[in-house]
């Protein structure tokens, strides 16, 4: 090891540590907040489904963005596929590089990674990364995520890593080939140059950083801080008593065999301070699109093991070394090409819910009850004043209720952490009217603690001939709850045709939609935590004054007894005295260790 080196090694002490930490934290901030704010297109500006990072030479994250916490792990393979394509010894300041294709690092079409190096003494010492749905990316519906696909190919223009930027000068190829390939060229490239100020804000600030503290040091700093993350991931992983805890948990279906449910199944084995999770078990590759190929089953892994620890560990590399992942090849977390992977959101999700469901039996009291389950993708495409739109509305339902606390209402969970989308945004930009967008009553799931709610919200469209593509799950399998807690209700989605006829439709569907047509979205909410008869009276009644809940759940689900909106606590102490006794209808309190839901919660209706 050399002097210089050694000196810096010294000069990296703990407050310096920490310092830069924070520094690359803010940096990768402001390259998410300069994205956002750049934007064109609703997915990214309102919904915010973007993230921002800084990675080193040899692909590994220094820090990430408060975004997207799928992102963390699907920027991954994706910079290491364009670090294998352009090493960084080949590469020149001002280049830019891109890349989408799931099967050579990326995680679906409208995810299009942009990278650029960052340089000081002729050496590439960091990367800027970022990650952003595209509103648009070809394919055979407006917005590219046809739920019918049973190819990529179908699904939109793909590109391998490349050069978009050469010194500076852009690919005029590669943006024509792009533009002529996708309906809102605009937009598209609009967002795509938003991602572009976001890596280059990284450099310059970065630039000033190593500038400040010496490529020696920064390095050594950057070393230090994953390996702290690191330790930290192990000491909170060796808490977790050894074992293996397996789970599994289905998705509605993948969108060609309408209501065909589709098994995942995880095993994780906890030895020591290392952690495997293994899917063998798992179903076979789907026909339709919700395949995830290995960044988005990563990215799943990686939330979880996050979520576990501890929240302070910083988002870095580290925190994924002491965890190793078997992703069987052909299976729905590893498919074959050319299997269509556009929805992989759904299967990602249930990931999630499946690995805390694995280690809720280890321990509960790091985790929470699952979420709605599912990211309500809606997307409308049309064409109006002879001009091409499309409109992506994404939508939170409710958290799982937690050990202490409940669920959150309305707010997106576990790997994505996209925004609501708001009214006034919709009905500016697009050619909808939104009627109502509420707490739908009763979604959250009962429980000691009560899962948060999902919602209900009413499109009519404004003009004729609009495709429209429904992307989501949990319509036929409930978000379960925990230690005795209710699973929520199933999610719905009704289509009001204007002659009158309704149709209650699958997660899963694309369809024509015509002026006047209403269409009523219902998003569960998370699943309850602890019998719900341990729930305080106080919070039960509030829930009725602020009608979260209806007075048949409190008294079906709660066991009291309500007079004139108000419970009547001396007759509800009767009640259950009456139950508990045995002497009128079954006293329900499920005080298992795990849910019981998961076969019951299909409906084939």
């Amino acid at each position: 090891m050399s002097q210089q080196h050694t000196d810096a090694e010294q000069q990296v002490d703990t407050v310096t540590r920490t310092v830069l930490r924070h520094k690359f934290d803010s940096i990768a901030d402001e390259m998410e907040s300069t994205l956002l704010r750049s934007a064109y297109s609703s997915i990214v500006k309102e919904a915010q489904d973007a993230s921002a990072a800084i990675f080193d030479p040899q692909g590994r994250t220094i820090a990430q963005a408060v975004a997207i916490p799928a992102h963390l792990g699907m920027m991954v393979p994706a910079v290491e596929s364009v670090l294998q394509e352009f090493p960084p010894a080949e590469m020149s300041p001002d280049d830019i590089y891109m890349m989408n294709d799931p099967y050579d690092g990326g995680t679906h079409l409208p995810d299009i990674t942009v990278v650029k190096p960052v340089f000081n003494d002729d050496k590439v010492i960091a990367l800027g990364v970022t990650m952003a749905h595209h509103q648009e990316m070809g394919g055979k519906t407006p917005g590219s995520i046809p739920t019918d696909a049973t190819e990529i190919y179908q699904e939109g223009i793909r590109f391998p890593p490349l050069k978009y930027h050469d010194r500076g000068e852009v690919n005029e190829t590669a943006r024509d080939v792009l533009t002529k390939n996708v309906r809102i060229p605009d937009v598209v490239i609009g967002d795509l140059n938003a991602q572009i100020s976001a890596v280059t804000t990284a450099e310059r600030r970065l630039a000033a950083v190593v500038e400040e503290y010496g490529n020696d040091t920064f390095i050594t700093a950057v070393k230090n801080i994953m390996g702290h993350a690191e330790e930290l991931t192990r000491s909170k992983i060796a808490d977790i008593p050894d074992g293996e805890y397996d789970f599994y948990d289905y998705i509605d279906d993948d969108g060609v065999n309408i209501r065909v449910p589709i098994r995942i199944k995880a095993t994780v084995t906890v030895d020591g301070t290392d952690m495997h999770v293994d899917f063998t078990g798992t179903d076979e590759q789907a026909d339709g699109p919700v395949n995830a190929v290995p960044a988005a089953t990563l990215s799943a892994v990686y939330y979880v093991v996050r979520a576990i620890t501890d929240p302070d560990i910083p988002n870095n590399a580290g925190c994924f070394m002491p965890v190793s992942v078997t992703m069987p090849k052909g299976t729905l977390v590893n498919p074959l090409p050319p299997a269509p992977v556009n929805a992989r959101t759904v299967t990602f999700k249930r990931i999630a819910d499946v690995l805390l469901g694995a280690l809720a039996r280890a321990v509960k009291d790091r985790v929470s009850a699952p979420g709605s389950g599912q990211l309500a993708a809606l997307t409308f495409g049309g064409m109006e004043d002879g001009e091409q739109w499309i409109y992506g509305e994404v939508g939170a339902g409710g958290s799982g209720a937690r050990p202490t606390k409940d669920g959150i209402d309305c707010i997106e969970t576990d790997v994505t952490n996209c925004m609501n989308t708001t009214a006034e945004a919709t009905e500016i930009e697009y050619p909808i009217r939104v009627h109502r967008y509420d707490l739908w009553e009763d979604s959250g799931g009962p429980g000691r603690y009560r899962g948060g709610l999902g919602y209900r919200k009413q499109f009519e469209i404004l003009v004729d001939d609009v495709t429209f593509t429904h992307r989501r799950d949990r319509h036929d399998f409930q978000p379960w709850g925990l230690l005795g807690g209710r699973p929520s209700p199933r999610c719905r989605t009704e289509i009001h045709r204007p002659n009158g006829k309704t149709e209650d439709i699958p997660s899963k569907w694309i369809t024509s939609l015509e002026k006047g047509t209403i269409i009523d979205v219902y998003t569960t909410g998370g699943g309850g935590y602890g019998p719900p008869v341990d729930r305080s009276l106080r919070d039960v009644e509030r829930d009725l004054q602020e009608e979260k809940i209806s007075v048949t759940t409190a008294e079906e689900e709660y066991i009291v007894v309500v007079n004139e909106g108000e419970i009547d606590r001396k007759a509800t102490r009767d009640r259950r005295s009456q139950l508990e006794s045995g002497s009128g209808d079954e006293f329900r309190v499920d005080r298992g260790e795990l849910p019981e839901t998961i076969e019951e919660g299909r409906t084939d209706d």
